[in-house]
C-alpha cells in the first residue's frame, strides 16, 4: 500500500496516544500515522494532532518544557491541526483548573469548572461529565457525512467557554451549554474523544485527514 501523507500525533507524555493512533490509522489506512515528540517530525507532517488527558497544569508544563508550544504555533499557521480533549483546552487563553493556568492562546476564551452543584430540572448531574452526549454541529468540512446531533464520547470536568461565537464549531449541553468544538482557519479542536466515539468519531477523523485546512 502506498503512503500518500503523514499525520503526527504529538507525544508530550499526556495523551491517550495508542487509541488516537489506532483510530486515525483505521480512519485513513493510506496515511502514515506516527506518535512523536520530535519537533522536526511534527513540522514535516501533513496533519498534526494535539491530544491530552489529565490536569491542565501538568499538560502545559510538559508542552512548554518540551517546546511543543512553539511547534504548535508554527504548525497552526500552515497545516491542519486537530486538538482533542485537554488538547482543545490547552488551545484556549486560560483554564481555571489548578488555581488558574495560562494556556496557548490559539483561541480566545476560558476553560471553566462545571461545578459541584450542576443540575438539570432539579436533578443533580455528576461531574466529571462522562459518557455519550449529542453534539449540535455548526458549519464545517469536518462534519461532512456526520448526522447532526450524533453522539460522541466525553470525559471532562472542565468546559470551554469560547469568546468568539463564530469560532464555535459545535455545542453540547450538560447542565450548561458549552463548546464541544472550536475552529478557525486550519485549526479544529474537540472536547470529546473521537477515537472513542465509534462510527461518528472515525468519520470525523477521516474528514480531518482528508481536510486541506480550508473552512
Amino acid at each position: 500500500m502506498s503512503i500518500s501523507k503523514t499525520c503526527a500525533v504529538i507525544d508530550y507524555g499526556m495523551g491517550n496516544l495508542h487509541s488516537a493512533h489506532g483510530a486515525l490509522q483505521a480512519a485513513s489506512p493510506d496515511t502514515d500515522v506516527i506518535v512523536t515528540g520530535d519537533p522536526e517530525l511534527i513540522r514535516k507532517a501533513d496533519h498534526v494532532v494535539l491530544p491530552g488527558v489529565g490536569a491542565i497544569r501538568d499538560c502545559m508544563a510538559e508542552i512548554r518544557a518540551q517546546g511543543i508550544d512553539q511547534v504548535v504555533e508554527e504548525v497552526r499557521q500552515e497545516r491542519p491541526l486537530l486538538g482533542i480533549c485537554v488538547g482543545m483546552q490547552a488551545m484556549m487563553d486560560r483554564s481555571e483548573e489548578n488555581g488558574g493556568v495560562d494556556c496557548l492562546g490559539v483561541f480566545p476564551g476560558e476553560v471553566r469548572f462545571f461545578g459541584n452543584d450542576l443540575q438539570v430540572n432539579g436533578e443533580s448531574l455528576k461531574v466529571p461529565h462522562m459518557g455519550w452526549n449529542q453534539v449540535r454541529q455548526g458549519s464545517h468540512p469536518l462534519w461532512d457525512g456526520i448526522e447532526d446531533l450524533s453522539r460522541f464520547y466525553f470525559v471532562h470536568s472542565y468546559f470551554v467557554q469560547a469568546q468568539k461565537p463564530h469560532q464555535v464549531a459545535a455545542q453540547c449541553q450538560y447542565g450548561v451549554e458549552f463548546a464541544a468544538a472550536v475552529a478557525e482557519d486550519n485549526v479544529f479542536a474537540v472536547q470529546f474523544h473521537p477515537e472513542k466515539s465509534h462510527t461518528a468519531g472515525l468519520a470525523l477523523l477521516k474528514n480531518f485527514l482528508a481536510w486541506d485546512g480550508q473552512s
